[in-house]
């Protein structure tokens, strides 16, 4: 006999988790549309050169790739954003600026761990077609409204500038090859500490006096508000130009987030924060949240130059992508969402045949109204069909039996409190969706 198993890294996802999953994912939805944007989907597979050479040497690795019988090299998508840029380049038609949502697995080879699976689901929302900052602050704006209507209090959202982050190596004359390793290094200060992060630098010959005081006023930053320590970047930057103009792209970010009374308990200007993809060209950023520690919940950034990889059409973009998995486990850890109700509204008992017929309308009229209705399949005892819906957590069952049937009525038990009440049929539909507040 085969034993049951299924490959590290992915899951099944019984009922329980699958309501929560569903809850989340409709929340997210509501708001992308609330904002104007679009559905789109992708295939799950793609030529591997669409994918390769896209997402660094790190990314490059844990891409799932294999020949099929064809002799093509295809890949399952590493993430959502390719496939995004694939298709604006294959349909240029399409009006922009172009604002979409995707929602949908993707597949990376990586190694498993608390809230990182082989396979996953990834929320994203878009923005082709606008290279104005307006764009990138309306995505933070989405991200504080999904965080918040999920329940979330404790986050903060980390924002950076690529452009700014590349000044700040300038004015501590740190060498071009080495840029990149001092970035990734930066990019952990949170992780393992300022005193680590020195050391690290030191280990790989970049650290100096200058770019320790360069060290001390980052760290410093942490406490000052969003205008101080905007103030005290410039100061670091002063005289480079594309750290001057990174400055004026995030204090219009903080103009949208002040005119949205985001609280500035939810957000950061930190220059610590690095993004591990290449192909970002501006404004990046990512949430934490405070309590449990499980990383990043959201990340994105600008990327102006990756569409062209597709297409001789310049189209600066935007995004950001929710961790549907992340989001999950903090909110289990959390409590928030573990003891959900049933799907179900409604269980309609099966007392027997002589009355199947007159209880499947009854479960009819009630699904015709919008209650999700369940009608039991067996004729088995009463206390096995209540079980049943105890067991389910069914708010509502209706009993009618031979009795309620000749007489035209119904008994509503709730299975909360274990109280019934006897009312006319005609009377039912109305009366189900006064006790579940459905408009």
């Amino acid at each position: 006999m085969m034993t049951p198993q299924i490959p590290k890294g992915f899951r099944d996802f019984l009922p329980d988790k699958m309501a929560l999953r569903h809850s989340v994912i409709e929340l997210m939805t509501s708001v992308f549309k609330r904002f104007g944007f679009q559905p789109l989907d992708t295939p799950c597979l793609e030529y591997a050169e669409t994918l390769e050479g896209k997402y660094g040497e790190e990314g490059d690795k844990l891409i799932y790739k294999f020949q099929d019988r064809g002799n093509r090299m295809l890949a399952l998508r590493y993430d959502l954003t390719i496939p995004l840029c694939r298709v604006v380049a294959m349909h240029p038609e399409m009006v922009k600026p172009f604002k979409r949502y995707h929602i949908a697995p993707v597949w990376r080879a990586d190694k498993p761990q608390k809230g990182r699976f082989r396979e996953f689901y990834q929320c994203d929302i878009d923005i082709i077609g606008s290279p104005s900052m307006y764009a990138d602050a309306e995505l933070l704006v989405i991200t504080h409204a999904v965080l918040s209507e999920l329940g979330f209090s404790n986050f903060i959202i980390r924002i950076n500038n690529r452009k700014l982050l590349n000044a700040l190596a300038l004015s501590a004359d740190v060498p071009q090859q080495a840029i990149p390793d001092f970035l990734r290094t930066l990019d952990k200060l949170d992780k393992i500490g300022i005193d680590a992060v020195r050391d690290e630098l030191r280990t790989k010959g970049l650290l100096h006096k200058q770019l320790e005081e360069c060290l001390d006023t980052i760290t410093a930053t942490h406490a000052y508000s969003s205008k101080q320590a905007l103030a005290a970047f410039s100061k670091l930057v002063h005289g480079i130009p594309a750290g001057e103009e990174a400055l004026r792209e995030l204090a219009t970010i903080r103009h949208v987030l002040d005119v949205h009374a985001i609280p500035e308990q939810c957000y950061r200007f930190d220059l610590t924060l690095a993004r591990g993809l290449d192909y970002y060209t501006g404004p990046i950023f990512e949430t934490v949240v405070t309590e449990p520690q499980i990383g990043s919940i959201t990340g994105g950034g600008r990327y102006d130059n990756l569409i062209g990889l597709f297409t001789n059409q310049h189209l600066p973009a935007t995004g950001t992508s929710f961790g549907l998995e992340r989001i999950i486990t903090v909110m289990e850890e959390l409590g928030k969402g573990i003891h959900q109700r049933s799907l179900t509204h409604v269980l309609v008992t099966f007392f027997d045949e002589s009355v199947a017929a007159d209880s499947m309308k009854i479960a009819q009229a009630l699904r015709a109204a919008g209650v999700r209705t369940e009608f039991y399949l067996s004729p088995d005892k009463l206390k096995k069909q209540l079980a049943y819906a105890a067991n389910r957590a069914i708010p509502y069952v209706v009993i009618a039996g031979p009795d309620e049937v000749l007489s035209g009525c119904v008994t509503l038990r709730n299975m909360q409190d274990g109280s019934q009440t006897t009312v006319p049929q005609s009377d039912l539909v109305a009366l189900v969706r006064q006790r579940l507040s459905l408009s």
